[in-house]
C-alpha cells in the first residue's frame, strides 16, 4: 500500500518511514502533517483503516486520537482567558461555587489546565453512563475530595480534565465545550477535527488495532494497589470495544474522544505556532500565548510515573524527560495514548501532528512517534 499525499523534497526520508513501517506491519494506517507559517509542507497518509487490511487509509479517513483531544480542549480555555473571561489563577469556585467542596476552595483554574488539582479519576466506581453525562460527572468531581494537595503535585487527569475544563466553559459561555470548539475554533479553521463523531462520520473512522499486552499491564502489577498511580491506572473506563459504539461517539469527553486525522489536528493547533493569528483572525494574544510557558510542575508524575514539565495547557520541552526528541525552544506538545501526536513550535511558526490506528505504549509518543519527529526536525534544520 503506496503513501499518498503531498510531500515537499526535503520531507522524502519521512515518507520514506511511512512507506517502510507500513510494509512491515509497524504501522496499519497512519497520517502525518508538518505545517510552516500556515502552509502544509508534507501531508501523507497510507496503510489501511481496518486490522484485516482490506480498507484504505483515504484522505479524509479520521481515527480516535485520545488525549491528543486535551490540546484542543485546552487551548478552548485559553481562547476565554484571552477574552478575560477566565484567570487561570483565579479559584475555580468562582466561576463553579459547588466545587469548593470537600477541601478544593483553593484549586485554581491553571491547577485544571496542568494536572496539578488532585483529581485524576473518580474516586468511587462510575459507570460509562455516569461518565457519558458530562454534567453529572463533572457534579460528582466536585464533591470528591483532592488526592494530594492540589498545586503541590502533578498527577495526569486522563479523563477528568475533560469535564473539569468542559464544565468551566458551560459556566462561563452558557455553551458545551463541544459547541464551543465548534463555533470559536474548528468552524473558522475548517478543521476536521471533533469531540466526539457526527454519526454520517462514523464510515470514515479507522479501526483501531490494540495490542493484547502493553507494558501498561506490567506496571499495574507492579504498583502499590493503593498508589495514585494503581488507583488512577485501575480505571479503565473503555474496555471490550466501548469506543466503537454509539454511546462513545456521541459523547463530549474533551479528555479523550477527540475524532481527527494529523491534517485536521494541526490546522486546529496551528494558531498557537503561529503566533495566535491564522488567515487574518486572531485566536490568542501574546500575553495569553507567554502564558503556556509559564511552568507550573516539573516534576515525577504521580499517575505517569515519568518526569513532565507542564506549563499551562500543554506540556513543555524538558531535559529530563524520557522523550528527548522533543525539540526544545517555545515548544509545547502533548499526545495520545498509542502514539499520536501535536507539537506546536514557536519559534519556527512550526506544526507538526501525527495519528495512526495501531496503538503503541504511552502518552508522550512511541517508537514511530519518535522517528517521524526526528526526520521532521532534521529536514527542517538542514
Amino acid at each position: 500500500m503506496d503513501v499518498h499525499g503531498h510531500c515537499d523534497p526535503k520531507f522524502d526520508r519521512v515518507r520514506q518511514l511511512l512507506q517502510r513501517n507500513i510494509s512491515s506491519g509497524e504501522e496499519i494506517g497512519a497520517s502525518i502533517c508538518v505545517n510552516v507559517a500556515g502552509t502544509n509542507v508534507l501531508d501523507i497518509w497510507g496503510g489501511f483503516k481496518d486490522a484485516n487490511c482490506s480498507q484504505p487509509w483515504e484522505e479524509d479517513t479520521l481515527v480516535l486520537v485520545w488525549s491528543t483531544t486535551k490540546c484542543l480542549t485546552n487551548f478552548a480555555a485559553l481562547i476565554l482567558v484571552d477574552r478575560g473571561l477566565l484567570d487561570p489563577y483565579e479559584k475555580v469556585a468562582t466561576y463553579w461555587p459547588e466545587f469548593a467542596a470537600n477541601g478544593k476552595e483553593n484549586v485554581e483554574v491553571r491547577h485544571f489546565m496542568s494536572h496539578n488539582a488532585g483529581l485524576p479519576a473518580w474516586e468511587e466506581p462510575i459507570t460509562l453512563e455516569e461518565l457519558y453525562d458530562i454534567s453529572k460527572g463533572a457534579a460528582i468531581l466536585a464533591q470528591q475530595k483532592p488526592w494530594w494537595t492540589p498545586g503541590t503535585a502533578s498527577g495526569y487527569h486522563a479523563i477528568t480534565q475533560g469535564h473539569l475544563i468542559g464544565e468551566l466553559v458551560k459556566r462561563i459561555t452558557g455553551k458545551s465545550l463541544r459547541q464551543f470548539i465548534e463555533e470559536e475554533i474548528t468552524g473558522p479553521l475548517n478543521a476536521d477535527f471533533h469531540i466526539g463523531a457526527p454519526q454520517e462520520d462514523w464510515g470514515r473512522i479507522a479501526e483501531l488495532y490494540i495490542p493484547p499486552q502493553t507494558p501498561l499491564h506490567n506496571t499495574q502489577s507492579q504498583l502499590d494497589p493503593e498508589s495514585i498511580a494503581a488507583r488512577a491506572l485501575a480505571t479503565q473506563y473503555f474496555k471490550d470495544g466501548a469506543t466503537t459504539t454509539a454511546e462513545f461517539r456521541n459523547a463530549e469527553l474533551g479528555a479523550c474522544n477527540g475524532f481527527a486525522n494529523a491534517r485536521s489536528v494541526a490546522r486546529s493547533l496551528c494558531p498557537i505556532s503561529m503566533g495566535g493569528t491564522v488567515d487574518g483572525k486572531t485566536f490568542l494574544s501574546p500575553k495569553t500565548l507567554n502564558m503556556i510557558f509559564y511552568e507550573q510542575s516539573h516534576v515525577k508524575d504521580l499517575v505517569l510515573l515519568n518526569h513532565i514539565r507542564w506549563g499551562i495547557g500543554f506540556a513543555l520541552p524538558s531535559k529530563l524527560s524520557s522523550k528527548p526528541w522533543i525539540p526544545q525552544g517555545r515548544v509545547c506538545y502533548w499526545g495520545g495514548y498509542g502514539g499520536s501526536i501535536i507539537i506546536m513550535d514557536l519559534d519556527r511558526k512550526l506544526t507538526i501532528a501525527y495519528a495512526m490506528n495501531k496503538l503503541g505504549f504511552g502518552t508522550q509518543g512511541t517508537a514511530r512517534t519518535e522517528e517521524y519527529v526526528t526526520a521532521i526536525c532534521k529536514a527542517i534544520d538542514s
